[in-house]
């Protein structure tokens, strides 16, 4: 496997050393609006992260009998982020609660005491200030245990809810958004934005219309980054949603008087998402107001015995659940592609 810089396409590469492993874990409503994702089981799309969370810590899951899956049964990217813990460990696993309706078992969570977000197409009914503070003064006290941290997101419908704050914070980014689909559902998805962007308006401050269109998992990681970058590194482990994190933290600098630390902040998603031709993560970070370090890793499932899986060649899963920053550590730390491959298929034949 390789690792490249975004920007350039010339080879890149994580940190040294072993990474704690951090899932920011959140239900927004607007994933229940019928035909805008497919992150998870159909009919039962909120229990999508608890169930990532489940199987990322423990490699079994307990609260549903199925791992998560989309309709046609593409298995979540959980299992890419479950197989680079075996081959390579993780210096902890931990879940970050930002509002889900079922908790997950066999966890080591933290509980922010934060509720599940309503539909942004009828308002998010988010206290977005007092979620950023929660994420700045989490930041504050998190205690590092390896070298790092890699900081992953299961948000179902999240692209939907990233686009909607960024649109309300005045950057020009509509298109350039991914989707849990190979071709984005741009009617459904698009509709529930204008709906939601109507219900702000000028006079309000950023907070504001943050608590109208955004979601937790953005605020939250937001904040978090703003304290927790000034004390170590973080590899913000995902696509376009946290891409948007890094816009919504630098858009409240204003507002909060500081400022992420950028030297200390690596975005990392997969070759899916980066070259994907119906989203722009490159133009998405050219908004920020300095350049970060962004970085892809390729990795392929062309030689993989299990069909389905081939699926991800395709563009039908992209991110999600930390995959691509775990791709990045195992690049870094000598994993090959034939050897994850064999871990994944190994998993799914003993689930």
């Amino acid at each position: 496997m390789i690792t490249k810089n975004i920007f350039t396409d010339k080879n890149d590469f994580l940190l040294d050393g072993r990474a704690d492993f951090l899932l920011a874990s959140s239900v927004t409503k607007t994933c229940e609006i019928d035909g805008i994702t497919q992150a998870g089981i159909s009919g039962q799309i909120p229990l999508t992260p608890t169930l990532d969370a489940e199987y990322i810590t423990n490699e079994k899951i307990f609260s549903l009998k199925d791992l998560a899956k989309t309709a046609e049964g593409i298995p979540t990217p959980a299992i890419l982020t479950r197989a680079v813990h075996n081959l390579h460990p993780f210096s902890s696993i931990e879940i970050l609660n930002l509002g889900l309706e079922v908790k997950p078992q066999q966890t080591n969570i933290y509980d922010f005491n934060i509720k599940v977000s309503e539909s942004i197409d009828c308002g998010a009914d988010i206290d977005a200030k007092e979620v950023f503070i929660k994420g700045m003064e989490f930041g504050e006290k998190y205690e590092l245990k390896g070298n790092y941290l890699i900081l992953g997101e299961s948000t179902p419908a999240g692209t939907t809810t990233a686009t909607a704050s960024a649109l309300a914070l005045g950057y020009d980014c509509r298109n350039d958004f991914a989707s849990s689909f190979a071709k984005a559902p741009d009617d459904i998805k698009n509709k529930t934005i204008d709906k939601a962007l109507s219900l702000i308006d000028e006079d309000m401050s950023r907070f504001e219309k943050l608590s109208i269109v955004s979601d937790n998992m953005l605020l939250f990681c937001a904040g978090f980054l703003v304290e927790a970058s000034r004390r170590f590194h973080i590899v913000l482990a995902g696509g376009t949603q946290m891409a948007s994190c890094l816009l919504i933290a630098d858009a409240l600098r204003e507002d909060i008087l500081k400022r992420v630390k950028h030297e200390n902040i690596t975005l990392s998603t997969t070759k899916w998402l980066a070259k994907d031709k119906n989203s722009n993560i490159k133009n998405i970070l050219s908004q920020l107001s300095y350049t970060p370090h962004a970085i892809y890793t390729e990795f392929s499932f062309e030689d993989t015995s299990i069909d389905i899986l081939k699926r991800y060649d395709n563009g039908d899963v992209k991110e999600g659940a930390g995959m691509g920053g775990a791709l990045a550590y195992a690049s870094k730390n000598g994993i090959s592609n034939t050897q994850l491959l064999e871990q994944i298929e190994y998993l799914i034949y003993t689930i």
